[in-house]
């Protein structure tokens, strides 16, 4: 039978679910809500382009949905889709002891799942939008729950140096992770607003770094800028796009990155590979690519192109294979970027869960590991 397990609408009953009183006893659920924006923070974000009536916006004219709730509601549950995998994704352990050495070449990315990725660079360690709940939702009961297990336990992380949060939704930002690394030092660089919701959850202020678009700090040896990208903010349905949303370049010595977050095609792009490119390596989203949300998801040719305009050498794609958070097939996202790449003459690697992954030595053709899964 065709999975119909809940996705971005599972997500939105999670919340109401919650609201109605499935986790109202747990002050976990109510601290996962994160923060209100207050005080200097709120004086701070007033002061932001990209903010005017009590919310952020995106440059380009954006819509959250190009369907109607009817019609998304229907292919929720009566979709023929093939959501979920029918057998058990790949994944390699990891411990830290496979982070003992740096990489030879000075750049390495472990993908964990969805759009959380362990970024060797220059001497560094990053993590961005680390994710490791069984669940991305404000509720341990309800919500969309992952296809695999983290490829490694978070007490078995090297240490981070710094963790990019591209926004703050559930399945961007983990409250459980964040209070981990906040705990060991680590620091975050986070959009305008987000700082709050970390405070809330005990992360020291002085572990926080909250930028607006085209702000940079350096932080050991690497210079951090945040880049526009295209899409919306919350974790409270009833406080949306009250903190901002953002897509990352790091710089080190010897190598660059970007991180694309969650975003819709946006012509920034090319204007950030101008500024700040060439990038070594590339993350960008694929995944929840469904027509409804093609302004704030960019599909994955959008993603290939979006690769191109940042005059990236070799991308991996993100967002895809570890929640069912749309309406197409769990595999659509990916089959299509490794097409689109190959007629585009753009290098693309797609990890395992947890296989190392070297820019400067990896593969030409993608190994197509998803096509050793059983059909339902």
């Amino acid at each position: 039978m065709k999975s119909k397990a809940r996705g971005c609408l599972g997500l939105f009953v999670a919340v109401l679910a919650a609201a109605a009183g499935i986790a109202l006893r747990s002050t976990e659920w109510l601290a996962s809500l994160g923060g209100r924006v207050t005080g200097a923070r709120l004086d701070r974000v007033r002061h932001s382009p990209e903010y005017r009536d009590g919310r952020f916006h995106n440059p380009e004219p954006t819509r959250m949905a190009t369907g109607s709730y009817r019609d998304m509601a229907r292919r929720q549950f009566f979709g023929k889709e093939q959501r979920e995998p029918a057998g058990a994704i790949p994944v390699i352990q990891r411990t830290a002891a496979d982070y003992a050495e740096p990489p030879a070449s000075g750049l390495r990315a472990t993908w964990i799942g969805w759009a959380s990725v362990l970024i060797e660079i220059d001497g560094r360690i990053i993590l961005t939008d680390p994710v490791w709940s069984e669940r991305c939702s404000p509720s341990t009961l309800v919500g969309p729950k992952r296809f695999h297990a983290p490829p490694i336990a978070l007490d078995q992380l090297p240490a981070v140096d710094l963790v990019l949060i591209s926004h703050d939704h559930y399945d961007h930002l983990d409250m459980q992770v964040a209070r981990f690394l906040g705990s060991r030092g680590t620091h975050f660089a986070v959009p305008l607003g987000i700082g709050a919701h970390l405070e809330r959850w005990g992360i020291p202020l002085a572990q926080i770094h909250e930028l607006d678009w085209n702000d940079a700090f350096d932080w050991k040896g690497l210079s951090v800028v945040s880049t526009p990208a295209r899409h919306y903010s919350g974790r409270n349905p009833l406080h949306n796009n009250e903190t901002l949303w953002t897509s990352w370049v790091v710089k080190g010595p010897n190598h660059r990155l970007f991180f694309s977050g969650d975003s819709g095609y946006s012509p920034r792009f090319a204007a950030i590979g101008a500024e700040h490119g060439p990038f070594d390596l590339t993350l960008i989203k694929i995944g929840a690519s469904d027509p409804t949300w093609s302004e704030i998801h960019m599909t994955p040719e959008e993603a290939v192109q979006t690769h191109r305009d940042l005059r990236g050498r070799v991308m991996l794609p993100v967002h895809w294979g570890t929640f069912n958070l749309a309406f197409h097939a769990w595999r659509d996202p990916i089959d299509r970027a490794v097409a689109a790449a190959a007629k585009s003459g753009v290098q693309i690697v797609v990890p395992k869960p947890g296989e190392l992954v070297e820019p400067s030595i990896a593969r030409i053709a993608p190994e197509p590991w998803w096509d050793q899964l059983p059909p339902r």
